[in-house]
């Protein structure tokens, strides 16, 4: 844990397996992220749904919220199934480590 910040995953959560998995899994969000918008108490992410599906953002949101329990999660879809959003939020304090951990862009 960072002396800058109170946000931390714990990594006990997951065991290897799972933890292996959800790796993979946030590396294909982050790659098919195809807009990212910031929110006043975090970010938005959108997806289109024929490359990540809304059964893999609810799994890999489930086993995120085990390591990272100070999220608030927000999954939408929308356009007769064709847009999926997830939406990270928290307490203040919370973008700069999900700037940090998802990899969002610089302004």
């Amino acid at each position: 844990m960072s002396s800058e910040t109170r946000f931390y995953c714990n990594i006990k959560a997951l065991n290897p397996t799972e933890r292996a998995a959800h790796k993979v899994l946030t590396d294909r969000l982050i790659a098919a992220r195809h807009k990212i918008t910031e929110t006043p108490d975090g970010y938005e992410f959108q997806f289109d749904a024929s490359v990540i599906s809304f059964p893999d953002l609810a799994n890999w949101s489930v086993a995120e919220a085990k390591c990272c329990p100070f999220f608030d999660f927000h999954l939408d879809l929308e356009n007769s199934g064709s847009a999926l959003s997830l939406r990270l939020t928290g307490p203040d304090g919370v973008k700069p480590f999900l700037r940090l951990e998802f990899a969002v862009p610089a302004h």
